[in-house]
């Protein structure tokens, strides 16, 4: 990579009358650099990129992008903003002239960089689709080609995936790369630290200061921490009991497993296997694994003074003892729309006490089978189960049970936060004794105390998300449905929602939740996957890693572009993803021939294969293997 440096910062400061939001930061990016700004909702970010867009100017320090201040630099500068900035009831053609033209390009260049950008991301074939009638990858993608149909120097992405299913997720990834070997710069933002791990180097921004940068592996090793992957036959005692052991830095849980953080991995599984037999608990299985980005960002960030939201809601009414029992039940679900099936013949089972994760693509159908069984929408044929109902799931007895958090921010943006709180405590009955202390609870969980009479509408989307949560739950529902809850919201917070929600499961609770990002899908007890209104895949985050065919090989060579475009010549598309400075290919040959295999033919080519090795499958492996098996069995979603 060239060394010639992209963007200068020094000294960087922004005020908002008395708040300081950046204060005072360097950074040096270099050409050709994929850079990460990743940190907690409030730590400076989005400041940082409407300055080097030029779209609002320093309180002081100094910004260089190739030599020239940020408004000097804005006609070699694209900026992807976090909200779709684009017009809905324009075409996608007409979105791409209209940038072009804002730029100032003849007409023949909008149209041939437009087709190619297009081509580029699979979307040629949309461009008279009004952009207000695209999926949420479909959008971003678009977004994406407007910003580069200047072809710019500089690219700057702030949080460009949020809402974007995996596989649109990894497709827009690739291209990123792509454009990173040509020579572009680029700054993203993102709260998903899987995404982060593609990054050349990243910065930990912290209340408007850049706490540490480095490349993700410099940053994972910075801990000085290892994992131990810990399964038992009950994971809320075992979280309990090991919460504040001396030599046990971190425990955090997820749907079949803990994850205990300590810094002697030989001492800490010593004194797991203690404590666990003291509390009587039996360990299923134990062993170490490598620490992810998420590990060190939550580390780091506490460290500094970050502070995960308060977890403690105030139950105020035991859960009936029905654990065990279905709580939310499918039987040949269907809702056909004319020819076009949205969900054919689905069969779930989620059990009270349990987490349910629902993972797809966009248009593979969870939201109609969510509002199906939830009672908003009438299946076309087979039987919905809610809460000890079979017909009735709209009748007022039901509804008092249940919870729903949708998928797009359901509360109302002309009213305050305590507005927006008390009319939804009226709606779903809390009591009158308990509103005052249940509306207190989700301000400390959205950080918003002393802001209740905010306009709800001028929150970030991390604070929206917190406050949707918060009244959903405040009149204790033992169903309780979550369309992608945590879409936007940082590590910090993630960890917040998932205390709580282990919380309301333990008490007896049934969830079903959504969710685009699968490294969060791993706190779920069971998944299942949809491809096209199908349920395909079924079971335990483990399980389902366990049961899929061939490996991941993760490799790294002295010429990157050239390696990731020659595995792409002899393997499927799907087979092959870059992740910062490493390949990922998955091989359906076992190791001991897959390696030698890839080794010889990167070497034949000329290149040199300075790393490899098997590496366990990601859930989002997983996912492109299921949905790709899917695909090859017939089926596609729509959108497709």
């Amino acid at each position: 990579m060239a060394e010639r440096e992209a963007i200068v910062i020094r000294q960087l400061r922004k005020s908002y009358r008395a708040l300081e939001a950046v204060r005072g930061i360097d950074l040096t990016i270099r050409e050709g650099e994929i850079f990460g700004l990743i940190g907690p909702d409030g730590a400076g970010k989005t400041s940082v990129f409407q300055i080097l867009g030029g779209v609002m100017p320093a309180t002081s320090g100094e910004v260089k992008l190739f030599g020239a201040n940020p408004r000097e630099a804005r006609p070699f500068t694209g900026y992807l903003t976090q909200t779709f900035s684009l017009y809905q009831d324009l075409s996608v053609e007409e979105n791409l002239r209209y940038v072009g033209e804002l730029r100032r390009l003849p007409l023949r260049q909008i149209r041939e960089r437009g087709i190619r950008y297009l081509r580029m991301f699979g979307m040629d074939q949309f461009i008279d689709r009004l952009a207000g009638r695209l999926s949420g990858g479909m959008k971003q993608k678009l977004a994406l080609a407007c910003a580069l149909i200047a072809e710019p120097k500089i690219l700057l992405l702030d949080e460009p995936t949020t809402g974007v299913d995996p596989i649109s997720r990894r497709e827009f990834w690739d291209t990123l790369a792509q454009l990173s070997a040509l020579g572009m710069t680029m700054v993203v933002a993102t709260p998903y630290l899987d995404e982060a791990e593609r990054c050349h180097r990243v910065s930990l921004m912290h209340d408007g200061l850049i706490r540490m940068t480095g490349t993700p592996a410099e940053v994972r090793a910075s801990l000085g921490l290892h994992r131990i992957e810990l399964r038992t036959s009950d994971l809320a005692r075992s979280e309990v009991a090991l919460a504040h052991a001396a030599g046990i830095h971190d425990v955090q849980r997820f749907g079949d497993r803990l994850d205990v953080m300590a810094a002697d991995p030989d001492q800490a599984e010593s004194l797991v296997r203690e404590i666990m037999s003291r509390a009587g608990v039996q360990i299923a299985s134990l062993r170490r694994s490598e620490p992810t980005l998420e590990n060190a960002f939550v580390s780091l960030l506490t460290h500094f003074g970050g502070e995960i939201p308060e977890s403690n809601f105030p139950a105020r009414h035991p859960q009936r003892k029905r654990t065990g029992d279905i709580a939310i039940g499918a039987r040949g679900l269907t809702k056909r729309y004319g020819d076009f099936y949205a969900v054919r013949d689905v069969n779930l089972e989620v059990r009270y006490g349990e987490i349910y994760g629902l993972l797809g693509a966009n248009g593979a159908g969870k939201t109609t089978t969510i509002k199906m069984l939830c009672g908003l929408t009438e299946p076309s044929g087979g039987e919905a189960q809610l809460a000890g109902e079979r017909r009735s799931l709209r009748s007022p007895s039901v509804r008092e049970h249940v919870g729903y958090m949708s998928q797009k921010f359901s509360l109302y943006d002309d009213l305050t936060v305590s507005q927006n709180l008390a009319y939804f405590a009226g709606v779903y009955g809390v009591p009158d004794t308990e509103r005052v202390e249940k509306m207190d609870w989700v301000l400390r969980f959205s950080g918003l105390e002393g802001r209740a009479n905010q306009v709800t509408g001028s929150l970030p989307g991390g604070w929206k998300q917190r406050v949707s949560f918060g009244a959903a739950i405040m009149h204790e529902p033992a169903v309780l449905f979550l369309d992608e809850p945590t879409s936007g919201v940082d590590p910090l917070a993630r960890r917040g929602f998932w205390r709580v929600i282990n919380d309301l499961a333990d008490r007896g609770a049934a969830i079903l939740v959504t969710t685009h990002y699968l490294e969060e899908a791993e706190q779920c007890n069971r998944l299942g996957l949809m491809v096209a209104g199908e349920l395909v895949a079924e079971g335990t985050p483990t399980g389902i890693k366990a049961e899929q065919e061939g490996h991941l090989i993760e490799l790294r060579v002295d010429r990157l572009q050239a390696g990731l475009e020659i595995l792409k010549a002899h393997f499927e598309h799907w087979r092959v993803s870059l992740f910062g400075d490493r390949i990922h290919v998955i091989a359906d040959d076992p190791p001991e021939r897959a390696i030698p295999d890839l080794t010889a033919l990167l070497e034949a080519e000329g290149l040199r294969v300075e790393y490899v090795a098997e590496r366990e499958y990601s859930l989002e492996d997983v996912f492109l293997v299921v949905v790709e098996k899917a695909r090859r069995e017939g089926k596609v979603a729509k959108e497709d």
